[in-house]
C-alpha cells in the first residue's frame, strides 16, 4: 500500500470532504452510468458539480481514455490524463475565499478559490481540443486589489498553431474572470504540457 492508497483517499489526492463523501472515481462511474439513478447526495453538492463539469468535458472530448474498457487495450500514456484529472480533483477543494468587491457599505461577498478554478477551467469549451491541467494563482487572492497571476498547464491538440490557441484561450479565462470575480489579474501564464493527436470521431475502437 501507497500514500495513494489511503483508506478514504482519492488516488487524485483529493480529500472525499471536498466531495461531500465521494471520490473522483465515484464520479466517473456516476457519469458512465448516465447519471441513473439520480444521486441527490452528488447532483446538490458544489464540488461534486465543479468536477462532473470537468469530467464530463474531458469524456466528451476522449472517450477512448475514460471508457469502462480500457483494461484490454493497450495501456495509454496517461501522464496528461492524470494530470487533467488531478486538477479537476483540486478544483473540488472549496480553498481560500476570495472577496468580492461591492459598492454596497455593508456588503460582505466572496467566492471560494475551488469555484474560480472551475471558472477558468470552463473556457476550455471557448478552444475546442485545449485541456486546462492544473491551475494556480500566484499572489494573495484573499487581498482586494492585491494583484494575482493565474498560471496553467494545458495540453493541446496536435495540428493547431500553439500561439493562437494559448491566445484565444488567455482572453476567453480574462473575459471570464473579468465576468466573474473582482480580481486584479496581472497575467495569465499558459504553459503546454501536452499536444496529442486526437481520435478520429470516424473510427471505432476495436
Amino acid at each position: 500500500m501507497n500514500e495513494h492508497d489511503t483508506p478514504g483517499r482519492s488516488r487524485f489526492g483529493v480529500e472525499p470532504e471536498d466531495l461531500d463523501g465521494h471520490t473522483i472515481e465515484e464520479l466517473v462511474d456516476y457519469l458512465e452510468s448516465g447519471r441513473a439513478p439520480a444521486d441527490p447526495s452528488i447532483d446538490r453538492s458544489p464540488g461534486s458539480r465543479i468536477a462532473l463539469d470537468a469530467l464530463e468535458r474531458l469524456r466528451a472530448l476522449s472517450p477512448l481514455l475514460l471508457a469502462a474498457d480500457t483494461a484490454s487495450e493497450p495501456e495509454p500514456d496517461e501522464s496528461w490524463v492524470q494530470s487533467i484529472l488531478s486538477g479537476i480533483a483540486l478544483d473540488a477543494r472549496a480553498g481560500r475565499r476570495i472577496p468580492i468587491t461591492s459598492p454596497a457599505p455593508n456588503a460582505d461577498l466572496g467566492i471560494t478559490e475551488g469555484a474560480v478554478r472551475g471558472v477558468v477551467r470552463a473556457s476550455e469549451t471557448a478552444v475546442p481540443g485545449v485541456l486546462v491541467g492544473t491551475c494556480r494563482f500566484e499572489g494573495d487572492v484573499t487581498v482586494p486589489g492585491e494583484a494575482v497571476r493565474v498560471l496553467l498547464d494545458v495540453s493541446v491538440p496536435y495540428g493547431d498553431p500553439i500561439p493562437d490557441l494559448v491566445d484565444r484561450l488567455r482572453r476567453e479565462i480574462g473575459a471570464r474572470l473579468a465576468a466573474h470575480t473582482t480580481l486584479t489579474v496581472a497575467g495569465i501564464d499558459i504553459t503546454v504540457h501536452d499536444v496529442r493527436q486526437l481520435p478520429d470521431p470516424t473510427e471505432r475502437p476495436r
